[in-house]
């Protein structure tokens, strides 16, 4: 199988950080290109393996050097994709995927216009705004904004290859290993059945 780039974005508390954990697990020939950040490390996170922790300084010189595939700001913090980890896991023969939001995946698209979007939706308002609330790793202030900019970003899985509704973990890993293999056509945006439930989900619910 030809190594290819998968981009993986959705709103805050949608659950992709979940669901990218367990299929670079559960599949072997699956990688996640770990990502820079300058934000503290939370508790069991560990440098490396889920960010690799740099400072402001460290972060600026990389950016500096055009080392960045990808970077944004969130939140206060900065986080960045580098072009030598995604170039050395690609060649290492993986399927590579980036967990980004929808900015960086603007810019990947625009560096790496073969790579795949797939974009992660919550299966509704109340349940998303349910996720944010029962995390506990925030402020109530945070909580509000990353709620306030999730009900905007859900607008943007128009812009993005493949579009899944995470309503069900199980289902949503095996959805997207169907798409990795290449064999997820049906959850194709361009798929018209598939972008009509998507879209009265969209418009069912009070964003």
């Amino acid at each position: 199988m030809t190594p290819r780039l998968f981009v993986v974005s959705a709103p805050s508390g949608t659950g992709k950080t979940t669901i990218v954990k367990r299929l670079v697990e559960e599949n072997p020939g699956v990688s996640l290109a770990v990502s820079h950040t300058t934000r503290p490390p939370r508790e069991r996170e560990q440098d490396k393996r889920d960010y690799y922790f740099v400072s402001d300084t460290a972060f600026d010189e990389i950016r500096g050097d055009n080392g960045f595939l990808e970077h944004a700001d969130v939140f206060g913090n900065r986080y960045g994709t580098s072009r030598r980890e995604v170039s050395e896991k690609l060649a290492s023969g993986c399927q590579v995927i980036l967990e980004i939001d929808w900015q960086g995946a603007e810019q990947v698209r625009r560096a790496k216009p073969d790579a795949q979007g797939i974009f992660l939706l919550p299966p509704s308002r109340e349940e998303l705004e349910k996720r944010l609330r029962g995390r506990n790793t925030d402020k109530p202030e945070v909580v509000e904004r990353r709620f306030s900019e999730a009900r905007h970003d859900v607008r943007k899985w128009t812009d993005f290859h493949y579009v899944l509704v995470n309503d069900d973990i199980d289902e949503t890993c095996r959805r997207m290993s169907k798409i990795l293999t290449g064999d997820g056509a049906q959850y194709a945006v361009s798929d018209l059945r598939h972008r009509a439930r998507v879209e009265e989900l969209i418009g069912a619910d009070d964003w």
